[in-house]
């Protein structure tokens, strides 16, 4: 059995002492200071950064381990474990929820770290891995953050046990909290604030720069409202204004959902993006109870078709008998398709929470990085000045390095020698142990030359950095350069659409057209335009018009891209948002509501443009027909950031006659030289090649002659070949004769063979002045646009053609 402990007595001159503190007291300052730990240490970010401290311990560590972009990911239980272990005193869920949402790119706007594996769904429908399982390393603008703190830019405080030093706050290069928001709870009071886009956020910081006196409603020209990760439609912007003006305020977001037919019987409404923080599954929850419940109507069936290749895609089949907007209007009022968002500009201010609007926010960030730039500089500018000390001292000695290695040698010791070079040479401490401490292997003549550019480079960038830190001007315009710089390397466009007012009638903003389908066309005589994805571009009973001969059409949507590829090899980028939009009612186009090529691309002179072609890297890709007899199948491989792309290399003197993009890759290709040979083969026998590749062999030409048209057909669809002859520049337009064949009176042949005789010429007749091959019915025009009729059909297929009337410059099937 346990014997019992004896208490150990006081000591003899110990005495009592007993405090009464009234328990409210001690109450109160205990909340007290535990809500002052949750709001200052915890809950609410820093207006300077706009980071909490978990976030921006982890970015610091980050940094500290060179978990860079370049470099390879790492667990981020290391992570976790270095930033507990070292800077944040609490829980390791705590510091890896942290984490996961700075990965998450449906949370944040511009993503600080770079996650591999899984790092949850929208919603949390999918929770994330544990994090011994996920991977992270720094994102590209996570750089930007930490850019200069190694410079003095910012201030250190020891961490909780005074072992390690951590930053007040980061540098930050971009306004972080208004592109990326925040949300805490505190105690007390909270913060929500929703990301925006990074864009406009530097545009409105730049003219506060510029225009401090800069009041609300200029800076909202440049934001005119949030941009959520996950995009949706913001609808009602009166909220907004107050957000932006007080502080608080609330607008809602409504799903991006389009009206389509999913079956074959029915109608459905397509959703591809949800407002922020709502994952699909709860989306699906929602209408399932709802459809039980027969609180909602007209709904067959709710399919999640989400996968990470084509994103987020709900497909809600609407009943027969049922209108899909009304359905629409239902789900709008009863499911998370719209949610409220309130916005509550909480931060700290020199440790103080405030509540502030758009214009206190962006003043607090643009005076941070005022701070931050002065002291970078005065630290560069220091760092030079010490270097500068250096070589000019350096340079005193070599001038009569023969004295220096006298005194040296006659010294009994360092010390001696130091003195003795600082009384002769009249140099610093500093200076006289640095040439101590030089090798005399680098006092040659070169280094000599070496150390007085270095003395020049100095001294320029010393009365560099002082020029900026003596002028509030130079100073302001070097803040705003850094951040058109980083907007131009991080900015994307904007994805969230604003609108006025809910309803039929809603007013979208100019500055957020909607994306819909479309399709880009190229008239005969370089006119561009685009027309609604449904509207058909070829009616064959239709009046003919001038400019209604579309020589080429891509599909694309409003705010997509697509390709322009000219004469000279070049494949020109062009925003498809640009083009001007024909009217919905055309029964067939007439592109004389487009606008010039010359209006949206410079070209150079005598290049013309041959063919449009989507982006699409899954296509077959172009084919390409030159003068002189060139073939090219082109890979579609087309970097995102450039505007200006080659897609052949051409042979001096030759250019391209003829482009198409092909659709199948079973079509044929036909090239038609101006001595009335045809050439047909298929695509198959050209090889795909990468953009900078020459091409092969396509047509043997005989001497003298050289392609004058190169197409791609298929050969299921009723084609024909169009010929027409004519002299050597003495015949008459009008005595001109013209043929038009079908297509499959023409044999296939090898690719690089001479092809057979597509027309005979009569007496007079030379050359081939102008060929064309192609899906029939067919369009003729003249160089100004105005309509030509066809002949008739000949079947003979080296027979001679028929005089026409007018001159023709192009001929274009359906497209």
């Amino acid at each position: 059995m346990a014997r019992r402990s004896t208490p150990t007595p006081p000591p003899e001159d110990f005495e009592e002492r007993i405090l009464d503190i009234d328990v409210v007291d001690e109450m109160q300052g205990s909340f007290l200071e535990y809500a002052y730990s949750v709001i200052y240490a915890r809950a609410l970010p820093d207006a300077r950064d706009g980071l909490k401290p978990v976030q921006r311990r982890i970015l610091y560590q980050m940094h500290d381990m060179g978990l860079r972009p370049d470099r390879g990911h790492v667990k981020c239980a290391r992570v976790v474990g270095e930033v507990m272990g070292k800077l944040h005193p609490h829980g390791d869920s705590a510091i890896y929820d942290a984490l996961v949402r700075m990965a998450q790119p449906f949370s944040m706007r511009l993503p600080l770290v770079d996650g591999h594996g899984n790092f949850g769904s929208l919603g949390n429908d999918d929770p994330p891995a544990a994090m011994r399982y996920t991977e992270c390393r720094s994102s590209p603008v996570a750089g930007l953050m930490v850019s200069g703190i190694d410079e003095d830019t910012v201030d250190f405080s020891p961490n909780y046990d005074g072992s390690e030093q951590e930053p007040v706050a980061l540098p930050a290069a971009y306004p972080n909290l208004l592109v990326n928001g925040s949300s805490g709870i505190a105690v007390g009071m909270a913060t929500n604030m929703p990301p925006h886009n990074l864009g406009e956020v530097v545009a409105a910081a730049r003219h506060l720069i510029r225009y401090p006196n800069a009041d609300l409603a200029a800076l909202m020209r440049f934001i005119p409202g949030p941009d959520l990760p996950t995009g949706g439609r913001i609808v009602g912007l009166d909220g907004v204004r107050d957000a932006y003006e007080t502080g608080r305020g609330t607008f809602r977001i409504r799903a991006t959902v389009a009206v389509e037919k999913v079956t074959a019987r029915r109608m459905g409404l397509v959703v591809t993006e949800l407002p922020f923080t709502v994952g699909p599954e709860k989306v699906v929850g929602k209408i399932k109870d709802l459809v039980n419940a027969k609180r909602l109507q007209g709904i067959a069936d709710v399919k999640d078709l989400t996968d990470r290749e084509h994103g987020l895609r709900l497909v809600i089949e609407v009943k027969n008998g049922f209108v899909p907007e009304a359905v629409l209007a239902q789900l709008y009022k009863l499911t998370p398709m719209e949610e409220t968002f309130g916005i509550n500009n909480v931060a700290l201010v020199d440790g103080q929470p405030l509540t502030m609007g758009l214009r206190e926010l962006l003043e607090v960030y643009v005076d941070h990085r005022f701070e931050v730039v002065r002291r970078r500089s005065e630290y560069r500018r220091g760092r030079r000045r010490d270097r500068l000390h250096l070589v000019e001292g350096l340079l005193v000695a070599l001038v009569d390095i023969d004295e220096v290695i006298r005194l040296i040698r006659s010294s009994e010791n360092a010390s001696e020698a130091k003195d003795a070079l600082m009384a002769r040479f009249e140099l610093s401490e500093t200076q006289t142990q640095y040439i101590l401490d030089t090798p005399l292997r680098r006092l040659t003549r070169f280094d000599r030359i070496e150390l007085e550019s270095e003395r020049d480079r100095l001294t320029a960038e010393i009365e560099e950095l002082t020029r900026i830190l003596e002028s509030d001007a130079e100073l302001r315009k070097l803040v705003s350069a850094e951040l058109a710089e980083v907007a131009k390397k991080f900015g994307t466009p904007r994805r969230t659409q604003l609108a006025e007012a809910e309803g039929a009638a809603v007013e979208v903003l100019p500055l957020e057209v909607s994306d819909d389908p479309c399709r880009v066309l190229l008239s005969s005589t370089g006119l561009l335009a685009r027309t609604p994805d449904e509207q058909p571009v070829f009616d064959e009973n239709a009046r003919r018009v001038k400019h209604d001969v579309v020589v080429s059409a891509v599909p694309s949507t409003t705010r997509g891209e697509i390709g322009v590829v000219t004469s000279e090899g070049r494949l020109l980028r062009l925003n498809v948002v640009d083009l001007p939009m024909l009217p919905h009612s055309a029964a067939s186009p007439n592109l004389s509501g487009g606008a010039q090529v010359a209006e949206f691309l410079t070209l150079h002179p005598e290049e013309r443009v041959i063919c449009l072609t989507t982006l699409d890297e899954s296509s077959p890709g172009l084919a390409i027909g030159t003068e002189q007899g060139v073939v090219k199948r082109v890979v579609p491989d087309y970097p995102a950031n450039k505007d200006e792309l080659e897609v052949i290399t051409l042979r001096d003197g030759d250019v391209i006659v003829g482009a198409a993009e092909l659709r199948t890759g079973e079509e044929d290709l036909v090239f038609i030289t101006d001595d009335a040979q045809l050439l047909r083969y298929p695509a198959s026998q050209v090889r795909p090649q990468g953009r900078p590749a020459a091409g092969m062999a396509g047509v043997k030409l005989t001497d003298g002659a050289k392609v004058i048209s190169f197409t791609a057909v298929d050969p299921a669809s009723e084609a024909a070949v169009f010929t027409v002859a004519g002299g050597s520049g003495t015949l008459d337009d009008s005595l001109a004769t013209a043929k038009l064949t079908p297509f499959d009176q023409y044999p296939r042949k090898g690719r690089a063979t001479g092809g057979v005789r597509c027309q005979r010429f009569l007496k007079g007749e030379e050359r081939l002045t102008f060929a064309w091959a192609g899906t029939m019915p067919g369009r003729a025009a003249t160089s100004t646009g105005a309509p030509v009729d066809l002949p008739e059909p000949d079947p003979r297929r080296d027979g001679s053609g028929t005089p026409i009337g007018r001159p023709v410059a192009v001929v274009a099937g359906p497209v």
